[in-house]
């Protein structure tokens, strides 16, 4: 550690939502555990997906929740920022100086259902023909329409609880919603959850559950701090995750699902991929497995394989 970081605090960004800041709450205290002779700054940073109620689609979606960060991570008014894996742009659409740092462990990736408050439980195979679900998600949409083509998806925005309080009021426009498993657990409101999604046919999204920690590339006193933090597990899967939807060319607006699952027994990782028609008809779906030291190669492998049996035409890619 260098004598530049015990005199002048490391300034980390983040958004200012609820859910947010729990999460760098609990980064901070790993941070300040580690490095007790170090000032961590709390910079809160609005993102133009904060600010922006359109639909994600419609405001250049990618990269909606870290672009303002990004600028000042890039222009030195920050040294880290932190952020949810499934918010990042894929690696084709990132900024090259950009570089994660820390990865912490992977919460529980699932989805679930959310009802409004008082509303007796409930799955979606109960929910009567017509039910509005709200979502933010292409995947969570295309989901919808292959599983259970009798309900409507519908677009909404705001964070995990604005929306919750939209929804117990009427004013959020949806009969029910679809949340994070991971998010509700943060907020303390895991009890929202109403039924949790099988994830071998309710796919999780690609990152979900995953905090990440970035820095710019040319900083290694930062990127010192930041290694020793990162659960090595989960940078395997995430790493497997990332480079098979940077294969896509998906981001966070791809009705795609790649979620990677670690073997530390056998060393290895396996990827489950797959790309989701946005009408509902019938996915492509493929498997790669391959030695957990080099997860990307794997995941590029399965991205490789989707787009060989016919995955651009559903992502709207050229062939």
């Amino acid at each position: 550690m260098t004598s530049t970081f015990t005199t002048r605090p490391v300034r980390l960004g983040t958004r200012p939502s609820p859910m947010a800041m729990e999460q760098t709450a609990h980064f901070a205290e790993l941070f300040r555990s580690r490095h007790p002779g170090i000032c961590l700054e709390i910079v809160t940073i609005v993102s133009e997906g904060d600010r922006h109620r359109d639909p994600l689609s419609q405001t250049d979606g990618k990269g909606a929740f870290t672009r303002s960060a990004d600028t000042r991570l890039l222009d030195g008014r920050v040294e880290a920022t932190i952020s949810c894996a499934k918010d990042l742009p894929s690696p084709h659409d990132r900024a090259p100086d950009i570089t994660v740092g820390a990865v912490l462990p992977r919460e529980d990736a699932r989805d679930v259902l959310v009802l409004p408050s008082g509303h007796s439980p409930a799955t979606l195979a109960d929910l009567p023909p017509g039910t509005r679900v709200g979502t933010s998600a292409p995947r969570r949409a295309a989901l919808l329409r292959t599983l259970y083509p009798e309900l409507e998806p519908v677009a909404i925005r705001g964070n995990a609880d604005s929306r919750l309080s939209g929804l117990d009021s009427g004013t959020l426009g949806v009969d029910v919603m679809i949340a994070a498993l991971a998010g509700l657990r943060r907020l303390g409101l895991a009890e929202r959850a109403s039924q949790i999604l099988d994830p071998t046919q309710w796919l999780p999204a690609s990152g979900a559950g995953v905090i990440v920690i970035e820095h710019r590339s040319d900083d290694p006193t930062t990127a010192n701090l930041l290694a020793p933090l990162t659960h090595h597990p989960t940078r395997i899967v995430l790493d497997a995750e990332r480079a098979a939807l940077a294969t896509l060319h998906g981001d966070c607006l791809t009705a795609a699902s790649v979620h990677a699952v670690h073997d530390p027994a056998a060393e290895s990782v396996t990827v489950h991929a797959v790309v989701l028609d946005p009408a509902g008809g019938t996915p492509i779906r493929t498997i790669a497995s391959g030695p957990d030291t080099h997860p990307a190669r794997t995941g590029r492998r399965a991205g490789k394989q989707l787009l060989n049996a016919g995955a651009a035409a559903l992502l709207g890619n050229p062939s």
